[in-house]
């Protein structure tokens, strides 16, 4: 990650320098780069900061270590860090002293945007707290919950989220709240969850430039899937190793990801233990963010079964690898499959997924490669027909065009 450091102090009167012209954005979330255990919302998030005109001036709040890591980023914790052209703090949570630099920083600088990534994290529970009572000076807030309304991310934990947004709610809907959806479903999501919530910018993800067609496609005679992702009840590997059971012709699985919930990952491990010898299953541990595209290209198809995905940058990754995707129709990648990209999962059983993996694993060398390159074909008609967006862009012209309704800073709504 190239940056360099800078002292608080400096930081400080950096960020309070007068300069009309700038548009000033907070940003928040609980890891970004260098980590990358936490999936697609560090991609996302990275891709809206590089995305952003050269008059947006981001800051960035995160967390000093990745997902699961007990030891911070080297050199990193308690320190501002430029990474490309926004300045990022990395804060231990449990350092006094972080959080004094991070306020003597803070504390005289005027934002005109607070933009947190998540509903329930930390990350964006105090900042929305400290800009509801003029502790952070911020004209507006945008909330991406990067998810978290759909159904099944709000079937886990169910009574905790109930209680927590019982009480949270009064924030949410505040008239300075704005939020961003990925994606129309998103939206929706959202409005179900907070009827009067104010969408403020609808904006989906472009994804990584297409690769080169391959010159030579790998083939063998048993078809090797993959599975990329977090060990998570979200993804639904269990699921995928329940169907292999029913799947009647040899077939070859790798897992790659951390092991996001270890009793999950021991559920999948008795389904794995119980396979018959027609089925090969590895799990190859984790993959650093480079490597992920390069795994994708060496399989004939990506299995992911989710439970829900707001956008999904790993079945971005795979089509543009030239690897199919086995999915649910429960992420904005459904039309993409039915073009050419893979098979689309109506509902989510075994028998149902058998049925599919079936479908490749059964096909000879020649049709799981022709697969492969309608796959790719796919993903470089849906990437051609992407706007360049900026989500920060987007968000300024609403703030700017509805300031005259803001309220006074730290009054109440």
């Amino acid at each position: 990650m190239a940056g360099e450091t800078t002292p608080a102090a400096d930081v400080g009167e950096l960020l309070a320098t007068n300069n009309e012209n700038k548009f000033r954005v907070l940003v928040t979330a609980g890891y970004f780069a260098p980590g990358w255990r936490a999936g697609g919302p560090v991609r996302s998030i990275s891709d809206v900061l590089e995305a952003a005109s050269e008059d947006i001036e981001t800051t960035m709040l995160t967390r000093d270590r990745d997902l699961g890591c007990r030891d911070p980023y080297p050199g990193l914790s308690g320190r501002w860090t430029r990474v490309g052209r926004t300045r990022v703090f990395y804060l231990g949570v449990r350092r006094l002293g972080h959080w004094r630099s991070l306020w003597r920083s803070l504390r005289k600088v005027r934002f005109d945007l607070l933009y947190v990534n998540s509903v329930w994290s930390v990350f964006s529970i105090l900042p929305i707290v400290a800009a509801r009572f003029g502790l952070l000076r911020t004209r507006r807030i945008l909330v991406a919950p990067r998810g978290e309304f759909g159904a099944a991310a709000l079937g886990l934990h169910r009574i905790r989220k109930r209680i927590f947004l019982a009480g949270w709610r009064w924030v949410l809907l505040g008239p300075r709240v704005l939020w961003h959806a990925t994606t129309p479903i998103e939206a929706a999501d959202i409005q179900r969850v907070l009827p009067r919530a104010r969408i403020g910018v609808v904006a989906v993800a472009s994804g990584p430039e297409p690769e080169p067609p391959p010159a030579e496609l790998f083939s063998a005679d048993r078809a090797r899937l993959v599975f990329i992702g977090r060990i998570s009840p979200m993804k639904n590997l269990d699921l995928v190793l329940a169907a292999l059971a029913f799947v009647p012709v040899p077939v070859l699985l790798d897992i790659y990801g951390p092991v996001e919930d270890p009793a999950y990952w021991r559920r999948c491990r008795d389904l794995l233990d119980a396979l018959p010898a027609s089925v090969v299953v590895n799990y190859r541990g984790e993959l650093l963010p480079d490597q992920v595209r390069p795994t994708f290209s060496r399989y004939d198809a990506f299995v992911l079964p989710t439970r829900g995905e707001n956008f999904g940058n790993a079945i971005a990754e795979s089509l543009s690898a030239y690897c199919p995707v086995l999915c649910s129709d429960r992420t904005p990648w459904t039309a993409v499959l039915r073009d050419g990209g893979g098979l689309v999962l109506p509902e989510l059983t075994a028998t149902a997924l058998a049925e599919l993996v079936t479908r490749v694993a059964a096909a000879s060398p020649e049709q799981r490669q022709a697969a492969r390159v309608a796959a790719g074909a796919a993903y470089r008609r849906w990437r051609a027909g992407r706007a360049s967006i900026s989500v920060l862009d987007q968000v300024r012209r609403v703030v700017r065009d509805s300031s005259h309704r803001v309220p006074p800073q730290g009054r109440t709504p």
